[in-house]
């Protein structure tokens, strides 16, 4: 069995559960894991310490993500460079050989810089030049296994490896995605950890979790309920079902052994089967945002700008 983890950035995110049981799993049920870790609260405290205002953009679909200038994009690799270090440093204290890369490594994740994105201020559409940002559209799997055949557990994270005309360049792409990328590839079960138990029918009441989704009427409820940052995390299980995964589950990273009380059946389960195509005329959606598609919901967007929903945000 392979798990993907995904370790989000919020400040209310508590790593060291999750490093717990990333020892548990590796060493003593010697399993492959591999670590994907965002970080864009200590981006946006790092760039108001410098004295640059973080900006933040909504697209016409309402998906609000960062907008990545070049200054931005310099205090984005610091920092990732400096969490990533800290996680592995943490893992090793644990007896886990664990390998810190980025997306840039190895082209570990690769696909087209988008220097432009769609965007509404003030109420009207407007396109935003200057991003540095990108879509995952190659994982390089055969770097992560060559890993876990030699004994290592990979700790990644973005930038992601951009193709920039003939460059390849380090850009901006959402960490929820570059894990379900990753799983995807893999055909993996991916965990990803926020700062709370799951999903909820109810954004605002806890007790409203929903535990498991099988069916696409379940599917459907789920998108309906995922607000704010929780819309981000559903279409990243999305991506990772369609591409391969075998599931998904949102779960607390506070939780008691956060990992494997998800993996045991905590916070919300996503399966394949959720995203069954309909009976013909359903007209329901069939899941085909996978991990290998660009822009499915670009509307016909021009290959220089960025899918309304991929505006890019490292949590």
């Amino acid at each position: 069995m392979t798990t993907v983890v995904k370790i989000g950035g919020a400040r209310a995110v508590d790593p060291a559960g999750a490093l717990s049981d990333v020892a548990t799993l590796a060493n003593e049920q010697e399993q492959d894991v591999a670590v994907v870790h965002g970080g864009s609260t200590a981006v946006d405290e790092t760039l108001e310490r410098l004295g640059i205002e973080p900006e933040y953009v909504e697209t016409p679909s309402g998906v609000v993500g960062r907008f990545t200038d070049a200054e931005t994009m310099e205090v984005f690799e610091m920092v990732f460079g400096h969490l990533n270090t800290q996680l592995v440093a943490g893992l090793q204290s644990q007896g886990v050989d664990a390998v810190g890369l980025n997306g840039v490594d190895g082209k570990l994740l690769y696909g087209p810089r988008k220097s432009a994105v769609r965007v509404v201020e003030d109420g009207k559409r407007k396109v935003r030049r200057g991003d540095h940002s990108g879509t995952i559209k190659r994982v390089n799997a055969d770097l992560l296994e060559t890993l876990f055949a030699d004994g290592y557990t990979p700790v990644a994270s973005p930038p992601m490896a951009g193709k920039d005309e003939d460059a390849v360049v380090p850009v901006n792409t959402d960490a929820d995605r570059s894990a379900a990328h990753v799983a995807s590839a893999l055909g993996a079960t991916l965990v990803l950890l926020t700062d709370v138990k799951g999903i909820y029918a109810d954004p605002d009441d806890p007790s409203t979790l929903i535990e498991s989704v099988k069916t696409p009427a379940e599917w459907a409820d789920l998108e309906s309920a995922a607000e704010g940052f929780m819309g981000r995390k559903v279409m990243a299980i999305e991506e990772a079902l369609s591409g391969g995964a075998d599931e998904v589950v949102v779960a607390s990273a506070n939780a008691d052994d956060p990992i494997l009380s998800a993996l045991g059946g905590g916070g919300t389960h996503v399966h394949a089967s959720a995203l069954d195509a309909p009976d013909e005329g359903d007209g329901a959606s069939d899941g085909g945002n996978g991990a290998d598609d660009e822009g499915a919901n670009d509307e016909g967007a021009d290959a220089s700008v960025e899918s309304e929903n991929d505006t890019s945000e490292g949590e």
